[in-house]
Order: C-alpha cells, then sequence, then structure tokens
C-alpha cells in the first residue's frame, strides 16, 4: 500500500510563453502582419488577455492547440488511468505491468468511502494482499508477467507521462472538476490545473468546471451548484 493516498502530480514541460504565443495565434487571424512581428512587438498583457478571452469565448480553439504541457503523475489507480487515457488529443506513456515485475506488495489506492471505514478498510487491504501473494505465486512457477498481471485489481497504483494541448487540458478540466466525476480523477486534474495556474496564473478562468464556464449545468444529476438549462428556461 502506498503511503500516501493522493496522486502526485509534477508539471515537468511547458512553453516559456504560453501567453504571447496563443495571442500571435489570435491576432494573426486578424492582421496583415506577420505573426513573427505581432509576436515581438507586444508585451501588454492585458490586451493580450483581451484578444484571447474574445476569440476563445467565440469557440475559435485552434489557437490554444499549440501550447502543450506535460505532466509526470504518479500514485493514481488503473481505475483512474482508465478513464484518463479516454480523452483525446492526449499522449501517454504508462508504467507497463507486462515488463515491470512488482516486487513485494505492489502499491495500491484506497477509496476514501473504504478508507474510513475501520472494518471495511482492514477486509481491503487483507484482499489485496491476497491478490499479491498469488501474483508472486504465479511469477515464481514461471508465469510471465504480462500473464500473471490479469489478477491485479483497478486498485493497483500506476505512473504515467500525460502530455495534451490547451485545449483539451481546458476541455478535460471542464468535464472532470465537475462534483459528478469521480473523486480520484477530479483530485488528480484538479493538481494538474494548480500546477500550470502556478505558473500561468492568467488560465485560471478557464481550468474550471465547465458550469463555471458556461453560467449552467448540463448534467442530467446536477449538484445543484448551478442551475440546470430547464430551470434556466433553454
Amino acid at each position: 500500500m502506498s503511503e500516501n493516498n493522493k496522486p502526485v502530480v509534477n508539471l515537468i514541460a511547458k512553453p516559456d510563453n504560453m501567453l504571447k504565443t496563443v495571442y500571435t495565434a489570435c491576432r494573426t487571424c486578424y492582421s496583415a502582419d506577420y505573426p513573427i512581428n505581432i509576436y515581438n512587438s507586444t508585451d501588454d498583457e492585458e490586451k493580450m488577455l483581451k484578444l484571447i478571452n474574445r476569440v476563445i469565448s467565440s469557440g475559435h480553439y485552434s489557437t490554444i492547440e499549440h501550447i502543450q504541457v506535460t505532466f509526470a503523475i504518479s500514485n493514481v489507480s488503473r481505475a483512474c488511468t482508465h478513464q484518463l487515457v479516454r480523452h483525446r488529443h492526449m499522449s501517454f506513456s504508462q508504467k507497463s505491468q507486462r515488463y515491470v515485475k512488482e516486487k513485494g506488495m505492489f502499491d495500491f489506492i484506497i477509496p476514501p468511502t473504504i478508507e474510513k471505514n475501520d472494518l471495511l478498510k482492514k477486509k481491503y487491504v487483507s484482499f489485496m494482499n491476497k491478490i499479491s501473494e498469488q501474483y508472486h505465486e504465479f511469477v515464481e512457477a514461471g508465469i510471465p508477467a504480462e500473464d500473471a498481471r490479469f489478477i491485479l485489481p483497478n486498485a493497483a497504483a500506476s505512473s504515467l507521462v500525460a502530455s495534451l494541448n490547451l485545449r483539451e487540458l481546458i476541455h478535460l478540466a471542464n468535464l472532470r472538476l465537475c462534483t459528478r466525476a469521480q473523486y480520484e480523477i477530479r483530485t488528480m486534474v484538479k493538481m494538474m490545473c494548480d500546477a500550470l495556474v502556478a505558473e500561468e496564473a492568467w488560465l485560471k478562468p478557464y481550468l474550471v468546471p465547465k458550469c463555471e464556464r458556461f453560467g449552467f449545468c448540463d448534467e442530467d444529476k446536477s449538484c445543484g451548484r448551478m442551475k440546470t438549462r430547464e430551470q434556466l428556461g433553454f
């Protein structure tokens, strides 16, 4: 079992001039000037943010696809990574259960609902220990790790490097920061967003649940934070 039951997220790569790059892409669409001249001649942050907000609010998302960011992510369950890899326009390099043999007890994540119940947590940990024992019995008997892994659970902890462009990150945040999202991926995505916002504060208004961006909830079952489409009459 991992000592830390929360994701570990680090931003490891991003462009040096994200704001100017996005502004240049936006401005180029409406200017006869060369893009490099636009890039080199503008340092007015307020001016850049005003145009960027107008363009993004108009749905011209291609302008933010030029920005690529990369995160190192550890201590997340396979259940969580199975959700993450469903997102399009992302690149993943994940710890392989085929080539990495578990040594000793494998790390695993305990959901909070089980963590807070002492009796159920004890049973949960005991079950994980039984899985680990069976896994090692298979491996010691000569079963390849790629076959022994079939008994490893969704709870098994994993690590990966994930890269995505800014458009997809905003989309990821809008969906997965919603209270309807599962707790672990919501926690992980929040950490991803916080790591980027710490260096690029201008992105904070975009890296929020979709209801904050659009002013209403479009989920079938609303948490009540925002009014639904029906309540607003559209």
